[in-house]
């Protein structure tokens, strides 16, 4: 069973700050990703600098339980590693590399076989792992990583990938409907493609990421 107290624990945040699980920007599926992936993020009247990106895998750019690339997104995972090459691509899973649930590293280690990006092995799960995040930039200054708002978070879930950004103080990308089929989804997932539109609906909208010169 692959429990999650991470965010059965910060999932109360949002009763006092509902807008902490939306997103900065949504896309349908990882195919329609922009290229450069800030562009995402312009029109909100701040200055976007993307050195990093953090990839969810599970319905995001992977079928849930599989260790390999969709094909539809092939080109555009490649197209991403081009962008983003070396450690400046980074998965963070709550299976592969989740360090209570891939205990012995093993899909961690056939994940970076596969896709050529490494993967992040974490004690904490999303939505908390923010501070290993930033310590595995830190040991690599070659990325350029000072700042969470230097970093893009790229994910399907509100209430792991979008809250993991908010709560860093990081950009939030939403993979919207992903790769699963809707009717195929966890019930959780299908609860989060009615809060995010409702909340917005009601003026919420993600807390803007500030710049260490701001």
């Amino acid at each position: 069973m692959n429990l999650n107290f991470s965010g059965t624990i910060n999932v109360f945040k949002l009763l006092a700050k509902p807008s902490l699980c939306l997103p900065h920007a949504t896309v349908s599926t990882f195919n329609e990703l922009p290229s450069p992936l800030g562009k995402a993020f312009e029109g909100r009247g701040k200055k976007v600098d993307i050195r990093a990106v953090v990839l969810d895998k599970d319905d995001c750019f992977a079928y849930p339980d599989t260790n390999e690339v969709y094909p539809a997104y092939t080109e555009r995972f490649r197209q991403l590693q081009k962008e983003y090459p070396g450690r400046r691509l980074l998965i963070v899973s709550n299976t592969a590399g989740a360090t209570t649930y891939d205990r012995d590293e093993r899909m961690a280690k056939e994940l970076e076989g596969v896709t050529g990006v490494p993967v992040l092995s974490h004690r904490v799960k999303k939505p908390g792992c923010g501070d290993e995040i930033m310590t595995h930039f830190k040991a690599h200054p070659e990325v350029g990583v000072t700042h969470p708002s230097q970093i893009a978070i790229v994910g399907d879930r509100l209430l792991t990938d979008m809250m993991l950004a908010n709560m860093m103080g990081s950009w939030g990308l939403w993979i919207k409907d992903g790769v699963k089929p809707l009717n195929e989804k966890s019930v959780f997932s299908k609860l989060e493609q009615r809060l995010g539109p409702f909340l917005m609906r009601r003026g919420f909208q993600a807390p803007d990421p500030r710049s260490p010169f701001e």
